[in-house]
């Protein structure tokens, strides 16, 4: 994110990635088993949502934007005030806000136990606390806002089941909470890595993630 970040930083980086495999978040996975327990597949036309965070929301939201079934994906902050949903106050790491993303989705094509898949597959490393690669702070901390009984059951569930199959290296710090309320982001951080697709940080840090949807996920990848 820009407040950590200098172009030469993000150079350095971006020659880093020549020596390194372009993986989730520098780690190398295999791809994750569905949920055990998910919603059901619903009727065509009707439209939920779901709200997570982990890491900068430039690259969930550039992960989730080619996901089939979801109509749009849109950054933002959740898990503090509304006088402090600003960028440069959840900057600090003092707001309680995490850069989080609300998904909008069609629930008869995407299931929500799917999008925590993709979530914990290509989106970001759930192993990581209050931080996301370059990005520290609270502000970066993974995270799924719930939004009713059931996405709590099935967001607990699902890291139970990756937990109890030892899937990765080291213990999940993913937070299941409550969605209190989300707000949008400034406009500039819209789309961000759609729009400036040669910018440094996002070449190294989030367009890896994508080509990882897209391989490790044909049949939800959809191109833009």
């Amino acid at each position: 994110m820009p407040g950590f970040r200098s172009l030469d930083f993000c150079l350095v980086l971006t020659l880093a990635a020549a020596l390194t495999s372009c993986t989730a978040g520098g780690r190398t996975i295999n791809v994750l088993p569905n949920p055990a327990v998910d919603a059901s597949v619903a009727q065509a036309g009707m439209r939920q949502e779901a709200v997570i965070a982990g890491g900068c929301f430039w690259g969930i939201q550039a992960v989730f934007q080619h996901v089939r079934g979801v109509k749009s994906a849109i950054s933002g902050y959740a898990g503090g005030a509304a006088d402090k949903a600003q960028y440069d106050l959840v900057s600090t790491g003092e707001t309680g806000h995490a850069e989080s993303v609300k998904i909008t989705y069609d629930p008869s094509q995407i299931t929500y136990g799917q999008l925590l898949r993709v979530f914990f597959s290509v989106a970001h490393d759930p192993t990581q606390l209050n931080m996301q690669g370059p990005d520290v702070g609270s502000q970066y901390r993974s995270a799924i806002f719930y939004g009713s009984d059931e996405q709590k059951k099935i967001a607990e569930a699902y890291i139970a089941q990756l937990s109890k199959a030892q899937i990765f290296p080291r213990p999940i710090v993913t937070q299941v909470v409550p969605l209190k309320a989300f707000y949008p982001a400034e406009a500039y951080h819209q789309d961000y890595a759609a729009r400036h697709p040669n910018d440094p940080y996002i070449a190294y840090n989030d367009a890896p993630k994508v080509m990882q949807l897209r391989q490790q996920f044909p049949d939800l990848y959809i191109a833009k």
